[in-house]
């Protein structure tokens, strides 16, 4: 009888494979796959979208280990139908999407973006449009996980008042006060940035819409660095245009790549960057943490420890 396999979809280091091998010997580790080997598939490191259907329609596939925190565009209806375990990367880009949230904050109140522009004209310019200090600003998090909470730790260093949201409004570490997501359109008339780190879900689906940039304060900030179909498109750059928002800051979009003729490109007081916030420094190494914990319980008890995604709610 053939071996199951562990099918990892990206290359990792050849320690890691060590480790993998000697927590499964009794388990193929591959990081290539044939049309023949999918059958023999037990465990998914990412997901091979070539081979969708055939991983599904397979009886062997009991695992997927996601390689990102995301995983709305996985097939979660199908994984709950056939009972497969789900986990993702939450946790492991915490500390990068931080300093990438707390670096834009900091060059739109320091005014560091219009020193770039005026520095790619050769122009002399001190009288800035714009400059004010981060520290003071009451800040809201839409989104209190290890993201949202990493955030928090990270800049009340800095002296800014940290709120959060979430489902619920139960309590989370390190927020002055935390709200269910209901109230959100009542909480941000007191914010001075508004920051999204929501998952891509059907209750998350554009939630940030003009309901919500109508209520925010005209001096305010957006930042989204969650998934980008939180954001009403549209309805973002209506605000932004009319300035009934300050400044806005994407790392996501509901299209990736942004597409050249995006309107997007054009509105001055927005700042783009391509998906970026989430790149780690040693992310093998943090990952492996979490896959190896998990591949350890999985053996022994047919259990995930760490990052387990209910497949109802998509988180």
């Amino acid at each position: 009888m053939a071996k199951p396999i562990i099918f990892l979809q990206r290359e990792f280091r050849t320690e890691f494979l060590k480790k993998i091998q000697a927590l499964a010997p009794d388990y193929l580790v591959q990081t290539t796959l044939s049309n023949d080997e999918v059958a023999q598939v037990e465990i998914s490191v990412g997901w091979p979208k070539k081979f969708n259907d055939s991983l599904l329609a397979s009886k062997q596939l009991k695992w997927v280990q996601s390689i990102s925190a995301g995983v709305d565009s996985l097939p979660l209806k199908q994984f709950s139908e056939n009972d497969i375990l789900l986990s993702n990367g939450s946790g492991i880009h915490a500390l990068s999407i931080s300093e990438h949230i707390i670096g834009t904050l900091l060059s739109y109140y320091r005014g560091l973006n219009q020193a770039i522009k005026y520095q790619n004209k050769k122009e002399w310019v001190t009288d800035f449009v714009h400059y004010d200090q981060l520290a003071g600003k009451n800040l809201l998090v839409v989104g209190t996980g290890h993201i949202g909470q990493q955030l928090s730790k990270s800049i009340r260093s800095l002296g800014v008042n940290v709120y959060g949201i979430n489902t619920t409004g139960h309590s989370a570490e390190g927020f002055i006060e935390t709200y269910s997501i209901k109230n959100l359109t009542k909480i941000v008339t007191e914010m001075d940035i508004v920051v999204g780190i929501l998952p891509g879900t059907a209750d998350t689906y554009h939630i940030f819409n003009s309901d919500v940039f109508d209520q925010m304060k005209s001096s305010a900030m957006f930042v989204n660095v969650g998934r980008g179909n939180t954001v009403h498109t549209k309805e973002l750059a209506t605000a932004l245009s009319n300035k009934q928002i300050a400044f806005a800051a994407l790392d996501v979009f509901e299209e990736e790549p942004l597409p050249k003729d995006s309107p997007l490109w054009e509105i001055e007081n927005l700042l783009i960057t391509p998906h970026i916030s989430g790149l780690t420094v040693d992310f093998q190494n943090k990952f492996m943490k979490i896959f190896l914990a998990n591949l350890k319980s999985y053996l022994e008890k047919d259990a995930l420890t760490i990052n387990q995604v209910n497949l109802k709610n998509g988180y």
